[in-house]
């Protein structure tokens, strides 16, 4: 199996990358941390896994071409593509920047179509694929804090919606995958308590299973999930109170 993962230095990425690491595989991992990458390449070769790293900054889409060119031409074609390669600014209580905005939407978002274009031909022209997309369920509702991440990952959403209902004819599944706050790098520069905090077996496991049983979209932890959205559910008027309420108690780091 041929499998591109993008994130791969650490956190979820790290985890799934040796998870699907098997004698007989080729992994291409994508990653900012070269030192990082470098030492799960060892890692997973241990295991007999054929690996090939990229150090590349998915905002630099000049090198990202190369890169993509570079992968197709060495594997002839992925079979599962896992972008979960994701930034966050922090939960910043100022209002968010243009610039905050426009970053976090090369990274989150449009650096994905544009990953993602040689790939799909090659899988419609084979009619088989397997695309997996790790959003969050901070896209479900934005907090004031968290505006430009959880944009960045509701317009994942739409375009996650979009191509799997465009790429089922081709029998390519495409799965989104909502994850709550799991301990990852990321998550721990958070401040305040985090509802539901997974550790990041338990939350890989919980991807795996997604993947594995070709989940169209999988929100979890369930009770956060739920909790989200029947408060997408209430009148506008009542939602902004209550997200008020909790912004407030996490910029004021209680609770």
């Amino acid at each position: 199996m041929k499998i591109l993962v993008t994130g791969a230095s650490s956190g979820i990425g790290r985890e799934l990358s040796k998870r699907y690491a098997k004698r007989g595989d080729s992994l291409f991992l994508i990653s900012r941390r070269e030192n990082l990458l470098k030492s799960l390449k060892n890692e997973l070769e241990e295991k007999g896994a054929e690996v090939f790293i990229y150090p590349c900054d998915l905002s630099d889409y000049k090198k990202l071409e190369v890169v993509k060119k570079d992968i197709l031409e060495k594997s002839g074609g992925i079979d599962m593509i896992i972008a979960n390669a994701g930034i966050s600014a922090g939960h910043n209580c100022e209002y968010a920047k243009y610039e905050d905005i426009e970053y976090m939407m090369r990274v989150n978002f449009l650096s994905i179509p544009f990953l993602l274009e040689p790939f799909l031909e090659d899988m419609k022209s084979k009619r088989a694929g397997k695309i997996v997309f790790i959003s969050s369920l901070a896209s479900l509702v934005t907090m004031p804090t968290s505006t430009a991440y959880s944009t960045s990952k509701r317009a994942l959403n739409s375009y996650a919606e979009g191509i799997r209902n465009h790429l089922y004819r081709y029998n390519i599944k495409v799965i989104n995958i909502l994850p709550g706050f799991i301990d990852t790098p990321m998550t721990r520069k958070n401040s305040f308590k985090m509802p539901f905090f997974m550790d990041l077996q338990s939350g890989v496991e919980k991807i795996v299973y997604a993947i594995e049983k070709e989940k169209k979209e999988y929100a979890f932890p369930l009770m956060f999930y739920l909790a989200i959205k029947l408060l997408s559910f209430m009148p506008p008027s009542l939602r902004d109170k209550i997200i008020r309420y909790v912004n407030n108690k996490k910029v004021g780091g209680e609770g």
